[in-house]
Parts: C-alpha cells; structure tokens; sequence
C-alpha cells in the first residue's frame, strides 16, 4: 500500500487529485506490485460524468494507463463497454469488460472524491494465446490478474 493510502490526512493530495482532474476530465491513479500483488491501475474522474470508472490489474503501469488513458477519452465521446463486452485493442490484447462487485473497496481516492455510490468496470486482458484468468491454463497457470467481479452471464 501507499504513503497517501495509509495517511490518514491525505486531504492534501486529494486537492491535487481533484485539481487534475479539473484541468484535465480524469486522471489515472497507478498501484505499484510487490511480492504476490500484481500492479494495477484506475481512473479517478470519469464518475464526475456519469461513468464508471475503469480498472486494470495485472499489466504494467505504463501500458495499463495507456489503455485506460484510450478507453477512458472513448467513454467520454462515445460510451465505456458493457459488462461482458469484448473488444480486439489496436495493436494489443483483446479485453473483456467485467463489473466490480465493490469499487468503493478497491479505487480509495475515487471514493474519496465521488463517494461509496461510484461504478467501476475492469478491463480483463488475455494473454498472449489470447486465454482469460478464468482459464485454467492462463499465462500458462502463472496467474497475475486478480479479476475484482463477476463475469456477466458467467
């Protein structure tokens, strides 16, 4: 976990956060791995407009905000995928959008700023023989992509 994470009085950066995401429509707040714990990502400011807010895990930094940086300016003009929807990326993997159970629990400072009501979908990427975390053989059994809901219609 992170110093702003466990800091009680965070109201600090919370001004920042909610200045940049003033200036900017969202920001994208990136979660470091370490041991077992995979680094994962999510946006801050996409509740402020009525949308879910994104999520991945599993994927390193630089890549899951590029991803989530694209799909959040595409949510903002067109609309965020559904849960269950799949989508071949650009050059990338192909992603399965799953609905977090409880995004509250997992995206601290988009609570903070939006509140306990705020939506959150993860962005479920396959990996290079195009298998899902819920595969037996993903990743070749290694694993690395905690999956934060339930599959739709799974």
């Amino acid at each position: 976990m992170c110093f702003e994470c466990e800091n009680p009085d965070r109201s600090g950066y919370l001004e920042r956060l909610r200045d940049g995401v003033a200036g900017q429509s969202w920001l994208v707040q990136g979660v470091e791995g370490s041991g077992a714990y995979p680094p994962w990502a999510y946006t801050i400011g996409l509740s402020g407009y009525g949308l879910p807010e994104l999520v991945v895990t599993g994927m390193p930094l630089p890549e899951a905000a590029e991803l989530l940086n694209d799909l959040a300016a595409h949510s903002l003009h067109a609309s965020p995928p559904s849960p269950g929807e799949r989508v071949l990326l650009r050059g990338g993997p192909v992603i399965e959008t799953v609905l977090l159970a409880e995004p509250s629990v997992h995206l601290v400072f988009a609570e903070a700023l939006y509140g306990p009501e705020i939506r959150a979908l993860q962005l479920v990427h396959a990996d290079s023989r195009g298998r899902f975390p819920w595969s037996p053989d993903y990743r070749d059994g290694r694993g690395g992509q905690p999956v934060l809901g339930v599959r739709d219609g799974a």
